[in-house]
C-alpha cells in the first residue's frame, strides 16, 4: 500500500520562517518599572564631586620640571578645541603650559535620562534648571587651552532632583530608521 506524501515517518516541516498566525515584528518589551527615588535635598547642588585640583597640581609641577613630555597635555582632540573656541567659558587663570590668558573652562553632561542629548555641552548657567529638570545627571568639567591645546579634567559631580524618568525620545532628524 502506499504512503501518502509527507507521512513518511519523520515530522513535517513547514518552509519559510513565518508559522501561520505568526507576525514578522518581534513582541514588544515591556518597560521595566523605574527605581525608587533618591533623597535630594538640593538638585542644583553637586554631589558625588571628584576633584582633580591636587592630581593636577602635581602634574604642573612634573610638566614645569621636564618629567612630562608636553604632548601629554597639549594634545587636545580637534573637536575639543573647537568647542573651547565656540562655547568655552573664560577663566580669571592663565594656563599653565604656556601662560596664556586665553584658558576656557567646558561642562559636558552624561546621562541615560537625557537620551540623545547626553555628551553635549552646556553653560555653566544652565545647569540649574537641568538639575530640576532630570534625576541624575554627570557633569564633567574640562579646561581646555586653544592656543597650545592644553586640556585637562578639572571635577566631576553629579546634579538631579534624584526621580528617575525615562529617557528623552530621540527626534526624527537624529534618527538612524530608513
Amino acid at each position: 500500500m502506499a504512503t501518502p506524501r509527507g507521512s513518511s515517518g519523520r515530522p513535517s516541516t513547514v518552509r519559510g520562517s513565518l508559522v501561520r498566525g505568526a507576525s514578522g515584528t518581534p513582541p514588544k518589551k515591556r518597560r521595566e518599572p523605574l527605581p525608587p527615588a533618591e533623597p535630594v535635598a538640593d538638585p542644583a547642588a553637586p554631589r558625588a564631586v571628584i576633584d582633580y585640583a591636587l592630581q593636577r597640581r602635581a602634574d604642573i609641577t612634573r610638566f614645569h620640571r621636564g618629567g612630562i613630555l608636553s604632548s601629554d597635555f597639549c594634545d587636545a582632540d580637534p573637536y575639543l578645541l573647537k568647542a573651547a573656541k565656540f562655547h568655552g567659558e573664560a577663566t580669571e587663570e592663565d594656563c599653565p603650559a604656556c601662560h596664556s590668558p586665553n584658558l576656557v573652562h567646558l561642562n559636558y553632561v552624561y546621562g541615560d535620562e537625557l537620551g540623545p542629548y547626553s555628551g553635549r555641552l552646556r553653560e555653566t548657567k544652565d545647569l540649574p534648571s537641568l538639575a530640576q529638570r532630570f534625576g541624575d545627571i554627570g557633569v564633567y568639567t574640562v579646561e581646555v587651552c586653544p592656543d597650545c591645546h592644553w586640556n585637562y579634567l578639572l571635577r566631576t559631580y553629579r546634579i538631579g532632583d534624584g526621580v528617575p524618568r525615562r529617557a528623552l525620545p530621540t527626534p526624527k532628524d537624529l534618527r538612524e530608521d530608513p
